[in-house]
């Protein structure tokens, strides 16, 4: 009999511990499976900061380092430069790389790092009390922005993919959702493209991912699938931004 489901190596053999609903265990799986089908398990270095992504060394099989909140793509710089045989990423949520990691993630784009970073985009501070994150959707309520975000008062939400592109050094910009079984397959295509591009040392690679996070939200899992549909991918288009061949 041909196997329904196969556990990818790159996953150890542990629950995790993240909320009900929420996608960060399956951005985690598409990036292991991508690299155990590549063949790079064993070649691949890591970088996790502050935040829910903090966890994420309990459950991915490669080697793994943490960073202070923000920095994360400082110490990749690092690594990917001492290690130019290795692939490295960083895995970072909104709070973390659009608001203290804001002056790293943009350097090291403008430099043009050959490493990958992978951006969970829930639009909201996950693990430190759901607080508003430069990402939060006007009229979205927070535990800081309980009558919802105003432009007024924090600006529009930031839309991190098209800052990205505008910078010569980022190859490869893509965002992709996580709220269907189509979505999800594109994302990991998206996964793979980005690695190629750093195995080609062709310069920095970026993949957001749009992603839930029901318990800040308030929201059931299945609801927060389609809040996420219906709120988010309006206002953050799925879309390939920049790539090697040039343009969208």
């Amino acid at each position: 009999m041909q196997p329904v489901f196969t556990y990818t190596k790159g996953m150890l053999r542990v629950e995790t511990n993240y909320c009900p609903g929420c996608t960060h265990g399956i951005s985690h799986r598409l990036i292991m499976e991508t690299l155990e089908e590549m063949g790079m398990l064993g070649n691949t270095i890591a970088v996790g900061p502050i935040g829910c992504s903090v966890q994420a060394h309990k459950f991915m099989n490669v080697d793994m380092c943490e960073a202070a909140h923000g920095r994360a793509p400082a110490v990749a710089s690092g690594i990917r430069r001492a290690q130019p045989d290795k692939l490295v990423f960083t895995y970072q949520g909104d709070g973390d790389l659009a608001s203290i990691g804001t002056a790293e993630i943009i350097h090291a784009a403008a430099r043009g790092e050959k490493f990958t970073t992978f951006f969970i985009n829930n639009g909201i501070y996950g693990m430190t009390g759901g607080q508003m994150a430069p990402t939060t959707l006007v009229g979205q309520r927070s535990t800081t922005s309980q009558s919802g975000r105003t432009i007024e008062q924090a600006g529009a939400p930031m839309r991190v993919c098209e800052m990205i592109a505008t910078l010569d050094g980022a190859v490869y910009v893509e965002r992709v959702a996580l709220d269907s079984t189509a979505n999800i397959n594109k994302a990991k295509k998206a996964v793979r493209r980005a690695f190629e591009v750093q195995e080609k040392g062709l310069g920095f690679s970026f993949v957001e991912f749009l992603s839930t996070c029901p318990t800040n939200w308030g929201l059931k899992p299945i609801d927060a699938m389609k809040w996420l549909k219906e709120k988010m991918m309006p206002y953050y288009p799925v879309k390939v931004f920049r790539s090697p061949e040039g343009g969208e």
